[in-house]
């Protein structure tokens, strides 16, 4: 009998600003709030069943250490024989934690994973290296919040610039410049401000404390407002903070399990996973990775660009999609991040990659179903992609 991972279930907390309304909990205790919201959605759950939970988490040098997905489980209250693996594959950990989750499913392995993502990003501490002798008293802090620290100075210089300096090459390249990634900013804060006036992430994102919605959408977001931001990574650049991704704090869990167990659970799928791509490329071209992941995925699953029905590519810069856009001219841009994206919606980067698999999956629901493709561009030159099918 052929096994078939669905998404039965899935609850994001909203998506804090950095050192914003989310910014005083701890990421092991965000990600037990949104077990516990996924455990109270699933009442039909013995959550002694659960085989694994699998958490993305691109950090690990605070409080999110030593395997957070055990100890945000334990947290949330889950049976201390339910275990916990949390993996890094930058932003695009908590599509990977799905991936290997539905993987497992569909082996036989387990039949009930937990899977998604965290990150507090306004939480991420300073380290300092470890010192081969005495410890000089001018030796620096180094940021754990986004981007590379502490490089080895083996790697070339090009590949460890700035994320945001080599999304803008990337752009240049291709001769897209700042007003259409300014353009494209502003159309993902005003359909993620529609998307909530009109309840599109009711049963999805709840709310944590006092924070009902995530806190950066703009919602008087205009082209002058855009286009009067300064260059944030070089003096003449086209990538600004207006069109970027900003730092954010959140966390997603989902319920992967075998279609045959979701009547029992009395629930119904949000999505099936039906395969997925990851690939490497140079490190400073990451920007463009989601092209090539997207190919790969198409050509393993036998299908075409033309089949698909929605894409969600994840706005860790409007310069990524715009790529993605010039470098798949078949793909139509009427499709794409339809209800917005991570420019407004937020980058909490551990948990990212989950939220836009399950935001496919959702509108392909209220459009009846279909076909669609969630895919991340990852630091370091990687990126993936995943198909995911609505009856």
């Amino acid at each position: 009998m052929t096994r078939r991972p669905v998404i039965a279930a899935a609850k994001r907390t909203v998506f804090g600003r950095n050192r914003g309304g989310l910014s005083a909990i701890r990421p092991d205790d965000l990600l037990a709030l949104t077990l516990q919201e996924l455990l109270a959605a699933t009442p039909n759950l013995d959550p002694a069943q659960i085989d694994d939970v699998i958490m993305g988490d691109a950090n690990g040098a605070g409080e999110d250490n030593r395997n957070v997905a055990r100890m945000g489980a334990l947290l949330a209250g889950l049976p201390t024989s339910v275990p916990g693996v949390t993996l890094n594959r930058l932003c695009g950990s908590g599509a990977e934690a799905l991936v290997q989750g539905a993987r497992a499913v569909r082996s036989g392995d387990m039949d009930i994973v937990i899977a998604g993502g965290v990150e507090s990003m306004s939480r991420a501490p300073y380290v300092l290296p470890k010192a081969d002798r005495a410890l000089d008293p001018g030796m620096g802090l180094e940021q754990t919040t986004v981007g590379w620290r502490m490089v080895n100075p083996k790697f070339p210089a090009h590949w460890t610039r700035s994320l945001g300096t080599c999304a803008e090459s990337t752009a240049a390249r291709r001769n897209i410049g700042r007003e259409a990634q300014d353009a494209w900013a502003l159309r993902s804060h005003q359909r993620v401000a529609q998307a909530w006036a009109e309840g599109k992430h009711d049963g999805f994102a709840f709310a944590v404390g006092d924070v009902t919605r995530d806190e950066c959408v703009r919602d008087d977001a205009t082209a002058a407002s855009l286009a009067a931001l300064k260059p944030a990574f070089t003096p003449d650049g086209s990538v600004t903070a207006g069109n970027s991704s900003p730092i954010n704090d959140g966390a997603v869990a989902t319920l992967v399990v075998e279609e045959s167990l979701v009547g029992a659970l009395g629930l119904e799928p949000i999505g099936a996973i039906l395969g997925s791509a990851v690939i490497a490329g140079e490190p400073d071209d990451f920007a463009a990775a989601p092209v090539p992941a997207m190919r790969k995925l198409l050509a393993r699953t036998g299908r075409t660009i033309e089949e698909i029905d929605l894409v969600e590519v994840n706005e860790a810069f409007a310069a990524v999609v715009l790529t993605v856009l010039h470098d798949m001219p078949d793909l139509n841009p009427d499709i794409v991040n339809v209800n917005g994206g991570a420019i407004a919606i937020g980058h909490p980067v551990g948990a990212s990659a989950a939220r836009v698999v399950v935001d496919a999956c959702r509108e392909l629901q209220r459009r009846g179903g279909g076909l669609g493709i969630a895919t991340a561009c990852i630091g370091v030159g990687l990126g993936i992609a995943i198909l995911v099918e609505v009856p």
